[in-house]
């Protein structure tokens, strides 16, 4: 059976759309009505929408007339920390972002509270809901151990249904698109675990419940516990977890692939915070403006359907949500540790992060990032309110694009299953650099300060380094490690039983030298340092013998492979030491004749 290819709207440059779905019109009367902790409006996309196919119901209207119950919130003792925070700017600039006027409660949020919800508290918040989406008809509700933090801290996930369960294999049954909502993994970026807990209440006990009728939900309120505790961006042990998506070298980044790969999201949304004085103070003069920095995965060889899909039926809705509710926005930017260094840079290109490695798993992969580096519980019922209207919006474009997603995903995987032994694969891309005026604070006077920035795009990728691409790869017997953590991200791998050859490319080494792998901030934070190798491909017979390896690009991951086993980009197994030696792995140039099993 042919997939057929999902349809994007024609886009609009007209402030009315002619269609407005009834989905986000329903949901707007049901927020106008009720009184419990509320969100901001639904926004309809503009543009004409093509009606989904005729084999494919369209979903049934949300009466307008259920209204949820009110939620009733437990006071949380206060528990001071002693430390005070010096401000970080003055009145003037703190007077351009004034607390919302919806004021949200979570154990970290109580009025007089210095510290954010602890790890218990997050855990007992959890468990509270499940036990009263237990009471709710039809509702069904789970919290799954997904593992350990460094220090033996439980990672669980929430999973939210009106499905046939919360098991893996009744969610990814359902034919219901699932969005999975991570917050902290940067344990200094608080706000967004705060507001997946507002989201998590209101699923399950308020407002957002009518998109449980068409989409499950996974809430990871905090994927770096340790780092939480700390105040620290890092990992325990000193890593970088949302840089080590590829590699998956913590138990977190392991958890939360393990997660992925079982329960087949169509949507990621990754919650952050970023700096907003700082290096930009330093550098510019300048304070952080944007209440969210958006950004969806830029990395090569994404499906062009994929990225269009983020762009027209994620972020411009996501967008006007904010604008709407007085909310400034702008792509995503950093810029380096280095003081001499003014270039601005958006999210990186490296297949390392979790916007991007979800991205290569075929999701609609979308980062969130509030102001909140640096400045402690400043503004923090604001960041908290810009988190909650900006998931928001990502539920309601879920549930109203959940027939044209339901296409999108199948479509994807099989157009990348049959590029394998043909076409171009992009080894490595690097962002386009351009000039742009980006509008900062002045700190003395709070007002706007126009600045023309060297500004690295990451919406056009430069091709760095293409190759042919293979059929697949062939990996030695002792590639063990590399093989577990590709099987951890889904890729299927199978298992020579016979002695066998097959044709393909070797890589020969022609220079090697040592380094550290780098993001636009600068070095990354973790274990050590990577073999930097440039490399030739020598065509050749090579054997395959019993015990080895086949990973074939005849799959929906394939471009996860690509990022992994190309040895010569800082990301690669190779560069980091997955795989000990060039020689473990060659490009397969033909389907191969190999008898193989899967592995259990």
């Amino acid at each position: 059976m042919t997939t057929p290819a999902p349809s994007l709207p024609p886009l609009s440059t007209s402030p009315r759309g002619r269609f407005r779905p009834a989905l986000p019109l329903l949901l707007s009367l049901i927020l106008a009505a009720c009184t419990s902790v509320p969100l901001p409006p639904w926004p309809a996309p503009g543009g004409a929408a093509k009606a989904p196919p005729a084999a494919t119901p369209a979903p049934a209207a949300i009466p307008a007339t259920v209204a949820p119950p009110v939620v009733v919130i437990q006071p949380v003792p206060v528990r001071p920390s002693g430390v005070v925070t010096p401000e970080p700017y003055n009145a003037a600039v703190a007077a351009r972002f004034p607390a919302p006027s919806l004021i949200y409660s979570t154990p970290g949020l109580q009025e007089g509270r210095s510290s954010f919800t602890s790890n218990a508290e997050i855990q007992s918040w959890l468990r509270d809901l499940v036990a009263s989406a237990a009471a709710t008809p039809g509702m069904k509700a789970a919290l799954l151990g997904i593992g350990q933090s460094q220090r033996g801290e439980a990672l669980e996930a929430l999973v939210l249904t009106r499905g046939a369960g919360t098991d893996a294999a009744a969610i990814v049954a359902s034919n219901r698109p699932t969005v999975l909502l991570i917050g902290q993994q940067h344990g200094d970026e608080p706000a967004g675990s705060e507001a997946l807990l507002v989201v998590a209440r209101e699923l399950t006990q308020g407002l957002l419940r009518p998109v449980l009728d068409r989409v499950n939900v996974i809430i990871v309120p905090r994927a770096n516990p340790d780092g939480a505790t700390d105040n620290k961006r890092v990992t325990a042990g000193g890593l970088d977890m949302n840089r080590d998506h590829l590699l998956l070298n913590t138990p977190e980044a392991q958890a939360l692939a393990r997660l992925t790969r079982d329960y087949r999201p169509t949507v990621v949304v990754d919650a952050h915070e970023y700096t907003v004085v700082g290096r930009f103070l330093q550098k510019f003069d300048a304070v952080q403006k944007y209440d969210a920095l958006l950004q969806y995965a830029t990395t090569a060889n994404i499906p062009e359907f994929l990225t269009r899909a983020s762009e027209e039926w994620y972020r411009r809705p996501l967008v006007a949500a904010l604008k709407s509710q007085g909310l400034s926005n702008e792509w995503y930017y950093t810029t380096s540790a280095d003081l001499a260094d003014k270039k601005i840079s958006m999210g990186g290109t490296q297949p390392d992060t979790g916007r991007n490695v979800n991205g290569l798993k075929n999701t609609v992969s979308l980062l969130i990032e509030t102001r909140g580096v640096g400045i402690g519980r400043l503004h923090i019922q604001r960041r908290v309110f810009t988190h909650v209207t900006a998931i928001s919006s990502v539920l309601s474009s879920t549930a109203q694009r959940a027939s044209e997603l339901g296409q999108l995903q199948p479509y994807v995987e099989k157009e990348i299953a049959g590029q394998a032994c043909k076409d171009e694969a992009v080894v490595e891309a690097g962002p386009t650099p351009v000039q742009q005026e980006l509008l900062m604070l002045d700190p003395v006077t709070g007002a706007d300060k126009a600045l023309r920035v060297e500004w690295n795009s990451a919406l056009t990728l430069r091709k760095l380094k293409t190759r042919v691409r293979p059929c697949g790869y062939w990996l030695s017997a002792s590639s063990k490690t590399a093989v577990e953590r590709l099987r951890l991200h889904g890729v299927q791998v199978l298992r020579v039983t016979e002695p066998g050859s097959v044709l393909g490319d070797l890589y020969r080494e022609t220079a090697r030298a040592a380094g550290v792998r780098q993001d636009v901030r600068g070095a990354i934070a973790d274990a050590g340092q990577i073999v930097k190798t440039e490399v030739a491909l020598v065509r050749g017979v090579i054997d395959a013998p019993s015990g080895s390896y086949y990973v074939p690009l005849s799959q929906p991951l394939a471009n996860l492979v690509i990022a992994a086993l190309e040895p010569d980009t800082q990301s690669s197994y190779f560069a980091n030491r997955l795989i000990d030696s060039l020689a473990g792995s060659a490009r397969v140039m033909s389907e191969p004749a190999l008898k193989t099993e899967e592995l259990p």
